[in-house]
């Protein structure tokens, strides 16, 4: 899945940091949506996953304008926990971010009732 980096991703904007780079939490927030894309080929109907686990490096700076590639292998199935090796990349090719992710499955239903 490819991203434009725009003024409203950076750290300054979204309160990480103060400087106008890719923010952490929002490069997060692409690695996240592309586990729980394919996490969807695991589940059953009325099962969703749920984030637990975020293990991300980030390794370089990205400008705004730049474009970043997020991917995702997996899932690694084990009983509920889906593992995901994540990692995004620049416009340049540069690996810019890798780590792990980490979703569990539930019943959408079960879950929800449980929020307090």
């Amino acid at each position: 899945m490819r991203h434009e980096v725009t003024a409203a991703d950076t750290a300054l904007a979204v309160g990480s940091g103060d400087v106008e780079v890719l923010a952490t939490p929002r490069l997060i927030t692409w690695l996240e949506y592309t586990t729980a894309q394919l996490a969807l080929s695991a589940l059953d109907p009325g099962q969703t996953s749920v984030g637990t686990s975020v293990r991300i490096r980030h390794r370089l700076p990205t400008r705004v304008g730049d474009t970043v590639d997020v991917a995702a292998d997996g899932p690694e199935v084990d009983g509920r926990h889906l593992r995901f090796q994540v990692r995004a990349t620049n416009s340049a090719g540069q690996l810019i971010a890798d780590g792990e992710l980490e979703r569990v499955v539930v019943d959408r239903e079960r879950f929800l009732a449980n929020v307090p």
